[in-house]
């Protein structure tokens, strides 16, 4: 763990098969085209994100929170996904990964894993947890989480846009 207490939230983090970086307002359109399948956001607490107008206030608030990534494929270029860092508390040194999506191309291989590797490595530069909000009933994201040693700590109720959605909270210890 570094020293220092300002937590790096938009960093370039580089992979065997994926690369992820600041999302730029240009994404928009070729990030759009992989959110814009409905099956994506089926088990999701928000399932219209695929709808244009709902996507756009989701990137907007992506590109306001200062921590969203875009993921790309090494081999073809192409935008796959994105997450981002959140929450960031130094004090506690807990920081949150969330808001993920993917391609479904990229689903039921490595991609989330190598995803999800990649921000893990770097959030444990600061910090010693990490935290993960998953909608209660999104199993697939559940499981999927549990397969990268995610511990389920707790289910709350957590307003969002005024509505108020289930979450199953997980979190990842940095190792000693």
């Amino acid at each position: 763990m570094t020293t220092t207490r300002d937590f790096d939230l938009q960093p370039t983090l580089i992979g065997e098969a994926m690369s992820l970086r600041p999302l730029h307002p240009d994404d928009f359109e070729a990030l759009y085209a992989v959110a814009a399948d409905p099956a994506i956001w089926e088990q999701h607490p928000e399932p219209l994100r695929y709808q244009r107008a709902v996507f756009a206030g989701f990137f907007a608030n992506a590109l306001a929170s200062g921590g969203a990534l875009v993921a790309s494929d090494k081999a073809s270029g192409a935008l796959i996904g994105s997450s981002r860092y959140y929450d960031w508390h130094s004090d506690e040194s807990e920081v949150a990964i969330g808001f993920t999506f993917l391609a479904r191309s990229h689903w039921g291989g490595a991609s989330n894993r190598e995803m999800k590797q990649l921000m893990l490595q770097h959030a444990f530069r600061w910090a010693k947890v990490v935290w993960f909000h998953i909608g209660a009933t999104n199993w697939r994201s559940r499981r999927a989480m549990e397969k990268i040693g995610g511990q389920l700590s707790h289910e709350a109720s957590v307003e969002a846009n005024g509505v108020a959605h289930d979450y199953a909270f997980y979190r990842i210890e940095a190792l000693p």
